[in-house]
């Protein structure tokens, strides 16, 4: 199995095991803490539903801050063309994913 082929697979695999929630877009997606999304066409636009609250929070992809963004509010992430792991820190919620095609 080639590496695009088991990263497939695994997106699929996440997609079919419950009840979380699986937004998915063509070019662009809007998750929240806790979702699996996908997008079918990189680069693609990823628009990030912030947890409730006072005050901001400090966005992370992929362990690379992203930036400072107010609660409670759609934030706009930005172009992406691979992957993100996206973890509001200090929200104390699960971490959003996203999937992209792979391209050679």
């Amino acid at each position: 199995m080639t590496k695009a082929a088991a990263v497939l697979a695994l997106a699929m695999t996440a997609a079919c095991t419950g009840l979380e929630r699986n937004p998915s877009g063509a070019i662009t997606v809007t998750v929240k803490p806790g979702d699996t999304g996908q997008c079918a066409i990189a680069p693609c636009r990823i628009l990030l539903e912030m947890p409730p609250g006072d005050g901001e929070y400090r966005v992370t992809g992929n362990q690379i801050t992203l930036g400072t963004y107010p609660a409670g509010r759609t934030v706009d992430l930005g172009n992406y063309y691979e992957p993100q792991a996206i973890e509001i820190v200090g929200a104390g919620v699960p971490r959003a994913f996203v999937y992209l095609p792979i391209t050679p």
